[in-house]
């Protein structure tokens, strides 16, 4: 440099861990922060394996650049500041990883994954990569749509307080036509349920066009409120294969009335979407969200993306409902893990806390909170450890549960609401719902018939598979 001071350009290939390794960093308050679970190559030392996590998500490639003098690379790039083993496990490692906020576009979470999972997950210096959790700063969660209304005005919208919703998945997914699925759309809604749903696979198929599904669906829901005297709805899916037929869709729901609509959002699309929500949020319409797909990104323990950055997301991309799994029924998910999840799309500011997963504090600023949707493979039997587990903010949602019912859909539909009823009368009088709730079921179906024969179909199904996807904490 000839007596000049300033950087000067090296040529060449450095280990990460010389830039972006960096353990004495604090964190602020505006760094979107990360953490991975890591399984690095024979040979790579976990340093250098979480520093090239940090760069390659972030600034770097895989040689220098002279372009590295062109901006402060100091200021834009990852870091990766903390290292912990992961319990149980002697191969894997978590890597906490801190980016500053300049790297990032305000309200896209587009943006935010682009970076964080878009090219580093094929990076040959780690055998497995999966994010475990995501802190978003206040700055950014400000930034973006959110719930398009919320649990509280989705209840005022509706005129149901003091309980969970209950749903049901009409069955078989696929085959009907559309007046026997608006059939049996009716019977469900005059039975007892709040919500009638669209499975994530129907869209437009030859065998039922969207238009008259929507049709003769919204002629149920119409006919069953005049009769019970409640609101009621279903979930009527406006998944397409472009933005253009979604919004035609959305349209014409809101044409007919209907009170919520309902997207696909990992199979849309996440920028699609985010548009959909912000157009329900304008033209006051609830959005139920499906998560399919979601297993293909999340069950692995050592890959891909835990479910609770999806949630995290899906709540920051906007939804008034989304499927979280039960538990109890036919889909994985561990209790503690779901737990933290739930917490995530209802609470306003959710703790760090190990034992259900939680890596970091989450401060949701004013956002509303979504409802937790129980469903796969659910039924009557299930109900106590459904209200104890979900509470009141949640839909408890019975496919089979509901129109698999010896005498039919209304029955099945009844069923579930004595059953609800009774364990939500319990738990208000000092009841252990999960100790207590053969007996409360019992009681109940002293005066309800249909409770009586649902119990006796289903005593005896059960769905007794280990979870794949542990928490870390419970390999010890």
């Amino acid at each position: 440099m000839s007596g000049k001071t300033g950087k000067k350009y090296e040529a060449g290939v450095k280990e990460y861990r010389e830039a972006y390794w960096e353990p004495t960093y604090t964190p602020k308050e505006s760094d979107v922060l990360a953490v991975f679970k890591i399984v690095p190559q024979a040979g790579v030392p976990r340093e250098e394996a979480a520093a090239a996590v940090a760069a390659e998500s972030s600034t770097a490639t895989w040689t220098t650049v002279w372009t590295d003098l062109l901006t402060d690379l100091y200021y834009y790039k990852g870091r990766a500041y903390a290292i912990e083993d992961v319990p149980g496990d002697d191969e894997a490692f978590y890597a906490f990883i801190a980016y500053p906020m300049g790297l990032f576009e305000e309200g896209s979470v587009v943006n935010v994954f682009t970076s964080l999972v878009g090219n580093v997950f094929g990076f040959k210096a780690v055998r497995s990569l999966r994010l475990e959790d995501v802190r978003f700063p206040l700055w950014f969660v400000t930034t973006c749509p959110g719930p398009p209304h919320g649990i509280q005005v989705e209840r005022d919208k509706l005129n149901k307080y003091g309980r969970p919703l209950l749903g049901c998945t009409i069955k078989p997914k696929l085959g009907l036509s559309a007046k026997n699925y608006g059939r049996a759309v009716y019977e469900c809604l005059r039975g007892g349920l709040d919500f009638t749903k669209d499975d994530e696979n129907v869209n437009s198929q030859p065998f039922m066009r969207w238009r008259d599904r929507f049709q003769f669906c919204h002629e149920a829901i119409q006919k069953a409120e005049a009769e019970t005297g409640e609101r009621k709805g279903h979930y009527m899916n406006v998944t397409a294969a472009t933005m253009e037929e979604i919004y035609k869709r959305a349209e014409f729901a809101k044409e007919l009335g209907t009170p919520i609509i309902m997207s696909d959002y990992l199979t849309v699309g996440w920028a699609a979407h985010t548009s959909l929500s912000k157009w329900c949020r304008d033209n006051g319409m609830l959005l139920h969200v499906h998560r399919a797909m979601h297993a293909v990104l999340d069950r692995n323990p050592k890959h891909g993306i835990n479910f609770r950055v999806l949630t995290k997301m899906l709540r920051l991309m906007g939804g008034d409902h989304l499927h979280s799994g039960t538990v109890v029924g036919k889909l994985e998910g561990d209790r503690e893990a779901t737990l933290g999840w739930i917490g995530m799309m209802r609470e306003r500011y959710t703790k760090e806390d190990r034992a259900k997963g939680i890596f970091f504090d989450q401060d949701w600023g004013q956002m509303p909170g979504l409802l937790p949707v129980a469903s796969g493979g659910i039924h009557v039997w299930h109900m106590p450890a459904l209200v104890s587990i979900f509470g009141d903010d949640s839909v408890l949602q019975f496919g089979g549960g509901t129109i698999g019912h010896p005498w039919g859909n209304a029955a099945g539909a009844a069923a579930n609401r004595v059953s609800l009823e009774a364990c939500v009368q319990a738990r208000n009088e000092g009841r252990h719902l999960e100790k207590e709730g053969k007996d409360i079921l019992t009681q109940a179906a002293k005066s309800s018939p249909e409770l009586k024969i649902a119990m006796e179909t289903w005593k005896e199904i059960k769905f007794e598979f280990d979870t794949v996807d542990k928490l870390d904490v419970a390999h010890r």
